[in-house]
């Protein structure tokens, strides 16, 4: 599992990366995908604070062969049946978008914790690709290890958003920076406990 990446050194969470898991060329495709199709970005467990997510998302088409072989090689590479997987997501930020702190699991006394849980389960891994280089800004920060990582055409950042025990892992606690300069492109693939859907 993870071949090729690098762990990074914290006891709190399972956090892995790794360079050019794709080529220009590839992220270059799933972008003119992402473009053809975006709308505004929504947030489960909504606060009613428009400003806490404002990039746009993309729900990519699964039967597009692209996006098939993305979806295949991804979980090949994470080692987990794709009946697990939820379908890709594309999101775009432009300058002064972000998403501020956040955890990928739902919140177990959340508002929306039955709604996106009752069939599939809570998320488990998550596996997130930088399409391409942003200008400036546009960073994933953890908070809890004090870890940011840059984008970077092509680079696979995932981590496993339960502790050892199976609960959620508050450590996984993350922000999308703000994009300063330029337009940041990434992909997002969740993971469940349970076959998807």
């Amino acid at each position: 599992m993870l071949e090729g990446a690098q762990k990074v050194p914290s006891p709190k969470l399972d956090l892995f990366i790794r360079k050019r898991f794709l080529t220009p060329e590839e992220c270059a495709e799933i972008v003119a995908r992402i473009d053809a199709k975006r709308r505004p970005s929504e947030i489960a467990d909504d606060l009613g604070y428009a400003a806490y997510r404002t990039s746009e998302t993309c729900d990519l088409d699964g039967a597009d062969p692209v996006v098939a072989a993305l979806n295949e090689r991804i979980c090949a590479y994470m080692g987990i049946d794709p009946a697990f997987g939820e379908p890709i997501q594309g999101q775009r930020y432009a300058v002064g978008q972000e998403f501020k702190q956040h955890t990928d699991y739902f919140e177990p006394d959340g508002p929306d914790y039955a709604r996106y849980c009752t069939v599939s389960g809570q998320r488990t891994w998550t596996a997130m690709i930088y399409l391409n280089d942003p200008a400036a800004g546009g960073a994933t920060r953890f908070k809890v290890i004090d870890k940011i990582v840059q984008p970077e055409t092509g680079k696979i950042v995932a981590w496993n958003n339960r502790r050892a025990d199976g609960t959620p892992n508050p450590a996984t606690l993350h922000a999308a920076m703000k994009v300063r300069s330029g337009v940041k492109y990434v992909i997002t693939k969740w993971f469940r406990e349970r076959p998807w859907g």
